[in-house]
């Protein structure tokens, strides 16, 4: 998006959202505006009609014209302060509003992306969004656009008085303002570029911090501190050399501009004084329009309309920066808003049920059955009942355009079973479960669900009926009851409890200082990763979701803990479809089916005791002749 269609795009849904606001602003800004220039009017009044008159005639005649002037001055400057006042406070209310707008949007518009959103930008800078761009934005509208749109009717004003007092003054005056605009325009656009590439720069910084922050162990385990200064340092100059550059443009535009307005001003004096004397003494322009009106007061007006045209076009170059930062920040913003979100054609729901003579029948309430409601095109509404029968035929999928991650995969997982899937690191175990729950769509092939291919299933109803237990645990600001109720908001007390005592969780809750109530803090930085384990376990069972992958699930337990949670697997397993991810195999023996995957595909498919007979790859890594990793 071009620069001035973000700006349109910006004030126009300024507008939109605060159209009587806006207009009393604008009404405002004219009042103060009138008035911070009406000063050179009064100047010109009080010289022309009251202190020449009274070196003739003495002050007692101008008397009145004095008192009148003075009248004038508190008029013009009361609603001039009133303007100020009204525009301040109602701008920075709409400027909050608008603000609490687009975070609303950008949040919303952050949780209807795809995952591989989150795959291809770091979490810093993403953040970034929130913070550093929606700043500039706040300074833009509380700030900068008003100053701009106030600089902006100052100078109208400004001009419509010079024209009046003197064309040729006026003229002159727009022969500096040319110079000014050219400086400006050419300065201000190279630092425009830069403030731009000063935001993404930024992100970057952030970004690494982020990472380094979350991956300080790895960092010090490693001895890795002095490289990671290195290449924080990299980012860092990049992000220096384009704020730097884009101040430079920014700080040389205002001395430049200055000195311009000095010899303008200089300039004014000495043409002024001749128009004067030309006026004075009737020498050759008598009563010819625009000579014959120079009076003193006109041009001691016009000096001081002169400086404050200067002034004016300086506090619009000093907004330019500002301006530029907000249109960078406000351009990567609309950015994300333009983002495609994630694509959902789905039509079956999943409700609860209740079977009565062997017909299923919707129901509101909660009854622990659930069922796919499924509209057709002929007008027909069937409901099936779900069984977790979940079948893969011949799927390919690839994360990046030509690089294979599945080929061909089919994987069968009929209702209660449990399928183990084994083999190296990139293999593509976890990559099967992502296409389960359509983070990812996939090329080629088919994935059913009860019989029902999964594109026509609505995402948030798919994966509400599949419970997920990841190698990377998940907690949430919250008390450790919030985390375990996660997936089921209105799972009751003794849900949780019932959930933490299936997951073996309990007894080590009723040992914290608050029990269920205690506050976890950042990612539950206060607890073992045993202990967050737990907790994402207890919290697959509290959702009570008739699928359930175990990505890793017991990787961060010790073999003591390791045996407790296995009694609790087993007693969550039981009647569930469930999808094993584990390079523990001794966790996998009584799985009904076992996968073993390489690059992409099922070499190897059977029990615990055919492969182990077979003597092939399984057999090689359960006897740990042949390494996972």
């Amino acid at each position: 998006m071009s620069k001035k269609a973000t700006l349109f795009r910006l004030i126009k849904e300024l507008f939109l959202t605060n159209k009587k606001a806006v207009i009393i602003v604008f009404i405002s800004l004219i009042f103060a505006s009138a008035g911070m220039m009406s000063i050179s009017v009064f100047i010109q009044i009080i010289i022309d009609d009251a202190i020449m008159p009274a070196l003739d005639a003495g002050w007692p005649a101008v008397a009145d014209r004095l008192f009148a002037i003075l009248i004038a001055m508190i008029v013009v400057y009361t609603l001039a302060i009133t303007g100020t006042l009204l525009y301040t406070q109602i701008m920075a209310k709409v400027g909050q509003d608008y603000l609490d707008d687009i975070r609303k949007a950008m949040f919303e518009k952050m949780e209807s992306l795809p995952i591989n959103f989150f795959d291809r930008n770091s979490h810093g800078d993403i953040m970034s969004y929130y913070t550093n761009d929606v700043d500039t934005l706040r300074q833009f509208i509380t700030q900068s656009l008003v100053q701009f749109t106030m600089t902006m009717l100052t100078l109208m004003f400004i001009i419509g008085v010079m024209l009046y007092y003197s064309f040729i003054l006026t003229v002159f005056v727009g022969i500096g303002a040319f110079i000014m605009f050219k400086v400006t325009s050419r300065v201000g656009g190279k630092s425009s570029e830069r403030f731009k590439s000063q935001q993404k720069s930024l992100g970057a910084v952030e970004g690494y911090i982020e990472e380094m922050m979350h991956g300080q162990r790895v960092v010090k385990s490693f001895v890795r501190e002095e490289k990671a200064k290195e290449e924080f340092d990299a980012l860092n100059e990049t992000w220096y050399d384009d704020s730097a550059t884009a101040r430079h443009y920014g700080n040389i535009l205002m001395p430049v501009l200055h000195n311009i307005g000095n010899i303008l001003y200089v300039s004014l004096a000495i043409l002024g004084s001749i128009l004067v004397y030309f006026n004075v003494t009737n020498i050759g322009f008598s009563g010819i329009y625009p000579f014959s009106i120079a009076t003193i007061g006109i041009v001691v007006s016009f000096l001081s309309l002169s400086r404050q045209f200067s002034q004016n076009i300086r506090m619009v170059s000093q907004q330019a920066p500002m301006v530029a930062m907000a249109l960078g920040g406000a351009s990567r913003i609309f950015y994300l808003l333009s983002l495609e979100e994630e694509h959902d054609e789905g039509y079956v729901t999943l409700v609860n049920c209740i079977e009565e003579d062997g017909k299923i029948r919707e129901v509101d309430e909660e009854t622990g059955e659930w069922a796919w409601k499924h509209p057709h095109r002929d007008g027909r509404l069937t409901y099936r009942k779900l069984e977790g029968d979940i079948v893969l035929s011949n799927v390919d999928f690839q994360y990046v355009e030509d690089t294979p991650v599945l080929k061909d995969v089919s994987v069968y997982a009929h209702p209660g079973q449990t399928i183990a899937l084994v083999g190296e690191t990139g293999a593509g175990k976890t990559t099967i479960t992502n296409l389960i729950n359509r983070f990812y769509e996939i090329k080629d092939g088919k994935v059913r669900y009860d019989g029902i291919n999964i594109n026509k299933i609505k995402k948030p109803d798919l994966r509400r009926s599949i419970g997920m237990v990841l190698q990377d645990t998940s907690l949430f600001s919250g008390t450790v009851r919030d985390n375990i109720r996660y997936g089921r908001k209105d799972a009751s007390d003794a849900d949780v409890i019932e959930a933490a005592k299936t997951a073996n969780a309990y007894d080590f809750i009723q040992h914290l200082p608050k029990g269920l109530d205690t506050d976890l803090s950042a990612d539950g930085a206060n607890l073992s990763e045993g202990q967050r384990q737990l907790i994402s376990i207890a919290r697959a069972a509290c959702a009570n979701s008739p699928v359930l992958i175990l990505d890793e699930a017991t990787s961060s337990i010790d073999t003591r803990t390791e045996a407790l949670v296995q009694e609790g697997m087993n007693r969550l397993m039981e009647g569930r479809t469930v999808f094993v991810i584990a390079h523990r195999l001794s966790t996998v023996k009584n799985a009904d089916a076992i996968m073993v995957m390489d690059h992409g595909e099922i070499i190897e498919r059977g029990d615990h005791d055919s492969l182990i007979e077979e003597k092939g790859v399984y057999y090689q890594l359960y006897t740990g002749a042949l390494e996972m990793e």
